[in-house]
């Protein structure tokens, strides 16, 4: 694994631009940079992170019934008992998902050490998915790296194929047109464009795929489809929403949840995985993984971390909360509203550093299989959302 200098494209910000990706740069400091490029080989990929992805997927997707099975595993996880019928029944009623993303620590040299899942709201997938492979074409073009190269990028690819199998299943359990409504918050560029990424995607899968603000999704009480509704009073039978699964169980309508015959992406089950508590409970069933870190449940007073360890919120997003102390002694922090949270600790393992620069790998999950990887990088050793997305090419 090398990060090796390129010339930036030209005009590649108005590009950027005329493609939507308006949030390349925030705050005037830069997201998306491409005067370098991290380049791997063939092997590395395959043998590396496409194996061990889809190798942990399967861990996880046990992982996910071993804790349906258990009232205690539920509770230990902090999830509200109102949301076990509901987590249970998309479950065991094999409910579709979408995709996921898994965040490494890889060097090149050893097994990547997964650190966390990103398993119901991942963004970054329209970087690591489109643009990160049209820079690849146009750089090829211009000579600046040689015509065999290649990226690990399936990703759209997978996604369009997911899309059209979860409109098959929609058409059989609704017996209607196919439609899957897209969903976000207000006021959220960089959440507003990936749902925009992900709807291109179902409409080219063939679903309708009508978008609806988070604030904006009604409830009729007097009408029989069980279901919530649009601003157009319109049914919202199947509904992607990037928004997660304990903020959604918390707010006006959760208790509503259960009663509802809605078709969730990412589904309720998803709420297991996006837990940094399945980490302890990965690693106590697959003590000795070589590429899982020691991982269990914090009982501290949170008033000391030995060195060596990464202290992180059940429930965190974006780096916010996540406390670490390095084997020797160095001691990190990000601040952040997740304060209330039960925590883990986990065995520290840094990131590769590139100068002042430390790497992270996301690799992607699409419909159960290892698709593509996207790479961000910070200054500091915990990535954050501010953190720089980086392409990456196989050479």
């Amino acid at each position: 694994m090398l990060r090796v200098a390129i010339p930036e494209r030209p005009q590649w910000r108005e590009l950027a631009h005329q493609l939507g990706f308006h949030f390349h740069t925030i705050e005037g400091e830069p997201y998306w940079t491409e005067d370098a490029y991290y380049q791997f080989t063939l092997e590395q990929i395959e043998q590396d992170i496409e194996d061990p992805t889809e190798a942990l997927h399967e861990m996880c997707m046990d992982a996910v019934d071993r804790v349906c099975q258990s009232d205690a595993l539920l509770h230990q996880l902090n999830i509200p008992e109102r949301m076990w019928g509901v987590i249970r029944d998309s479950w065991r009623s094999g409910q579709p998902h979408l995709y996921g993303r898994m965040d490494f620590a890889y060097s090149g040299n050893g097994p990547a050490k997964l650190l966390e899942l990103n398993y119901d709201t991942p963004t970054s997938i329209y970087e690591a998915g489109f643009f990160q492979w049209l820079w690849l074409e146009q750089v090829i073009e211009q000579r600046l790296l040689p015509a065999h190269a290649d990226q690990f990028n399936s990703i759209q690819e997978r996604l369009i194929a997911a899309f059209a199998h979860i409109g098959q299943r929609l058409e059989r359990d609704t017996s209607a047109p196919p439609s899957l409504h897209f969903a976000s918050i207000k006021a959220h560029e960089e959440d507003r464009a990936t749902v925009a990424y992900l709807q291109d995607c179902a409409l080219q899968a063939g679903l309708n795929a009508p978008f609806v603000h988070i604030e904006d999704i009604g409830y009729q009480p007097d009408t029989d489809h069980r279901c919530f509704v649009d601003l157009e009073n319109r049914p919202i039978r199947a509904l992607f929403k990037l928004y997660p699964w304990e903020e959604m169980s918390d707010d006006a309508f959760g208790e509503l949840l259960p009663k509802m015959k809605t078709h969730w992406f990412e589904p309720p089950w998803k709420a297991i995985l996006s837990n940094k508590g399945i980490l302890p409970l990965l690693w106590q069933w697959n003590e000795g993984h070589p590429n899982l870190l020691p991982a269990y449940f914090d009982t501290s007073d949170g008033t000391s971390l030995a060195p060596g360890w990464v202290r992180k919120p059940f429930f965190s997003r974006e780096g916010s909360n996540i406390e670490l102390i390095t084997t020797s002694g160095q001691h990190e922090a990000v601040d952040g509203p997740y304060t209330d949270n039960p925590r883990i600790l986990q065995a520290y393992h840094p990131l590769p550093r590139f100068g002042e620069r430390h790497a992270l790998i996301g690799s992607w999950v699409v419909g159960d299989r290892a698709c593509g990887i996207g790479i961000r990088e910070d200054v500091g050793r915990i990535t954050k959302d501010s953190s720089c997305f980086v392409p990456h090419a196989i050479v």
